[in-house]
C-alpha cells in the first residue's frame, strides 16, 4: 500500500509526501510519483500525529456521569462503584468510543490502563491506532490479589502478539497507596527482564506524600527509589507534589512523566507540575488528557493549550512553555517518552501524520502554524489522519463511526443502571 500526499504544507514549505507501506518514503518534490491513494493536500498543513501520554479510554462511558466532586468522594462514591460492575464488552466499546474521537482530533498513539486488557487491545487493533496498554494492577497490599494480579499480567504478556504491532502491552500499577512493595518490585523486574514499560500514577496529590512520609518515612520518589522501582522504564504520571530532591532522583534513573494539566485542574489536586524545574533538568515530558471522566475529552490540541496557559499564569511568566514546546510535547517528546518512531515528518519515519485544514477561521490568517493550533485551534481543525501507512480519516469521516457512538450509548447507560442495582 501506497500513498503521496500531494502539494501539501510541510515546515513552512509546499511539498509533496510519498507513504510506502507504513513508513514515509520521500519527501520533496514528486510529480510523477504515483501511489495506490492520492490525498491533495491544497489548503492543508501536515504535522505529526498527536500522542496522549495517559489515559484510561474506556471511561468515556462516564463522560460527565459524576462532576464537581472531590477526588476521594469522586472515586469511592461514584466510579469505583461502578467500574466494579464493567464487562469486557463495555470496555471495548468505551474504548472504541475513544480512539473515534482521538482519531477525530488527529492522535493515533495513547498509553492506557483500564480494567479488561482484552477489550481495550481489540479495539485498538480494530480502529488502526497505537496504544500502550496496561491492565490495572492493584492488589491493596493482600497477598493473595498480589499472586492473582501478578498470574494476570503474566498470562496477558504471553498472548500479546495476538493483537498485532500496534498495541503495545506494559504493566499499570496504580500507585503508591494501592499497590503493595511486593507487587511493585515485581513490575519493576519484570518490566526490566521483558523490556516493557510501567505506567504509574506518582505524586499526585498532597495526601499521598503525606502518607507515604508516614507509613515509610520518605516522600513517594524517594521510597521508589529504595525498593528499586524507578528507571526508564517508568512513565510516571502527574507528578505535580514534587520538590527537587525529588526532581533530581527522577532525572538520575531517566524516569519519563505526563503532565495532565486538566483532570488536575478539575480535580482540584492542589499543586502545578513543576514544568520549567524538570524542563531544566532535561527529563523527558510528555502531555495527557487522563480519563474522560476527569477531563472530560481527549483532545490533545486543548490539552497542550491548558498546559501553556497554567504555567504561565502559575509563574508569572509570559514566556514559559511557549506554543512551540507545547507542540513538541504531544509529538516529538511524547514519542521519546514511549520509544515511538515517530513525532517527526522525516523519511524513515513511521507514516503516521495529520492534515490540518488552514482554512478554517480559527486558523486565519495564518501567521504560525504552531501558534494557531495551540492557542486557537482544537482537534476539529484536523481533516485527514494517516497512522501505520493507513488513512483512518478523510475529510473528517471515520468508518462506521455512527454505530461506535450508538453501542457506547447504548452500554453507557446500562452499566450505570446495573451499578445503581
Amino acid at each position: 500500500m501506497s500513498i503521496l500526499i500531494k502539494r501539501v504544507r510541510l515546515n513552512g514549505e509546499t511539498k509533496d509526501i510519498f507513504i510506502e507501506g507504513n513508513r514515509i518514503k520521500e519527501i520533496g518534490d514528486l510529480p510523477d510519483l504515483k501511489a495506490d491513494e492520492e490525498i491533495t493536500g491544497e489548503g492543508k498543513a501536515a504535522v505529526p500525529s498527536f500522542i496522549n501520554g495517559h489515559t484510561h479510554a474506556a471511561m468515556t462511558l462516564l463522560r460527565g456521569y459524576a462532576d464537581d466532586m472531590p477526588l476521594k468522594e469522586w472515586l469511592e462514591t461514584k466510579i469505583w462503584v461502578v467500574e466494579a460492575h464493567m464487562t469486557e464488552e463495555d470496555v471495548y466499546w468505551g474504548t472504541k468510543l475513544a480512539c473515534l474521537e482521538m482519531i477525530k482530533a488527529g492522535t493515533t498513539f495513547f498509553n492506557d490502563m483500564y480494567w479488561h486488557w482484552r477489550g481495550t487491545a481489540r479495539a485498538v487493533q480494530e480502529m488502526g491506532i497505537r496504544g500502550a496498554i496496561s491492565a490495572v494492577f492493584i492488589d491493596l497490599f493482600d497477598t493473595k490479589k498480589t499472586r492473582e494480579q501478578i498470574a494476570l499480567n503474566e498470562k496477558l504478556y504471553a498472548g500479546r502478539e495476538a493483537f498485532g504491532s500496534r498495541v503495545v502491552f506494559t504493566l499499570g500499577p496504580h500507585a503508591i497507596y494501592t499497590v503493595s512493595e511486593e507487587a511493585l518490585r515485581w513490575c519493576a523486574a519484570f518490566a526490566q527482564a521483558k523490556g516493557l514499560l510501567v505506567h504509574f500514577h506518582l505524586a499526585e496529590t498532597e495526601e499521598e506524600v503525606n502518607r507515604c512520609l508516614e507509613a515509610h518515612g520518605v516522600r513517594p520518589v524517594r521510597y521508589l527509589e529504595q525498593i528499586g522501582f524507578l528507571g526508564p522504564h517508568l512513565i510516571a504520571c502527574h507528578c505535580v507534589w514534587l520538590d527537587e530532591d525529588d526532581m533530581d532522583i527522577l532525572k538520575a534513573h531517566g524516569v519519563r512523566v505526563v503532565h495532565n494539566p486538566t483532570s488536575n485542574m478539575k480535580l482540584t489536586v492542589g499543586g502545578v507540575f513543576p514544568y520549567p524545574q524538570l524542563r531544566g533538568r532535561g527529563v523527558i515530558t510528555a502531555l495527557g488528557t487522563d480519563g474522560c471522566a476527569s477531563n472530560n475529552n481527549l483532545d490533545m490540541l486543548e490539552a497542550a493549550k491548558l498546559a501553556s496557559l497554567l504555567q504561565k499564569f502559575h509563574t508569572g511568566d509570559p514566556v514559559v512553555m511557549p506554543a512551540r514546546e507545547a507542540l513538541e510535547m504531544i509529538t516529538v517528546e511524547g514519542a521519546r517518552a514511549f520509544g515511538l518512531e515517530s513525532g517527526l515528518i522525516e523519511a524513515g519515519m513511521w507514516a503516521d501524520i495529520a492534515l490540518v485544514d488552514l482554512d478554517t477561521p480559527q486558523l486565519t490568517p495564518h501567521f504560525h502554524l504552531a501558534s494557531d493550533l495551540i492557542y486557537a485551534a482544537n482537534g476539529s481543525c484536523v481533516d485527514t489522519l494517516i497512522c501505520d501507512g493507513r488513512i483512518l480519516m478523510r475529510g473528517r469521516r471515520v468508518e462506521g463511526e455512527e454505530e461506535i457512538m450508538a453501542k457506547a450509548r447504548e452500554k453507557a447507560f446500562a452499566l450505570v443502571k446495573r451499578a445503581a442495582g
